[in-house]
């Protein structure tokens, strides 16, 4: 079972933390920080694979993002390593040649695609197309419905739309009474 995936940068931020398993805030900090340590000093040319007592880390470097699946000793590290591939080549995808921008500035899309890929700590899809493909629906849905950039401006259209006679000035609630202030028009 996944138990965390983790993307930072060369510099240790991090760009997307999800943790399948519970840890506290100060443990999921020190967990980052301990793994970025452990992965960066390695040498390009050696093994993606560190073995803790109960777990493994298993790693790819791409041009500045590390991505890292901390794993129980259950999983196939080339199994793992496999899905970071898969995962990379969807991002690439998606965003036509995925930088570090593209995680930060697109934060919901990349949960999205990641949610496609591994959910609750279970892989359920590792083919690239059918995660594309569903990707592609969603954001046809979004454009449909407008975006969800375009829901206050559609809070606000509705509010004028509405065809009230007159605002109520006065609210009786059994024996509660709400005077209402004069509003402005829209």
């Amino acid at each position: 079972m996944i138990k965390a995936i983790l993307i930072f940068n060369n510099h240790g931020k991090p760009r997307l933390i999800r943790f399948y398993q519970y840890f506290s805030e100060d443990m999921q900090q020190q967990i980052i920080r301990e793994t970025f340590h452990l992965v960066s000093k390695r040498d390009d040319n050696v093994c993606n694979f560190l073995e803790g007592s109960d777990y493994k880390l298993i790693y790819r470097h791409y041009a500045t993002l590390y991505f890292v699946f901390c794993v129980d000793s259950s999983e196939s590290e080339l199994g793992i390593l496999d899905l970071i591939q898969v995962f990379v080549e969807t991002l690439d995808k998606c965003f036509e040649n995925v930088c570090e921008l593209d995680l930060i500035f697109h934060m919901d899309k990349v949960h999205y695609i990641l949610q496609e890929v591994v959910m609750g700590g279970m892989v359920l899809e590792t083919n690239m197309n059918e995660i594309v493909a569903q990707v592609e629906v969603q954001n046809r849905m979004e454009k449909s419905e407008g975006g969800l950039s375009a829901a206050p401006a559609r809070a606000v259209s509705a509010v004028k739309n509405m065809n009230l006679p007159e605002i109520p000035r006065n609210i009786n609630i059994g024996d509660i009474n709400i005077k209402v202030p004069s509003l402005s028009p829209f």
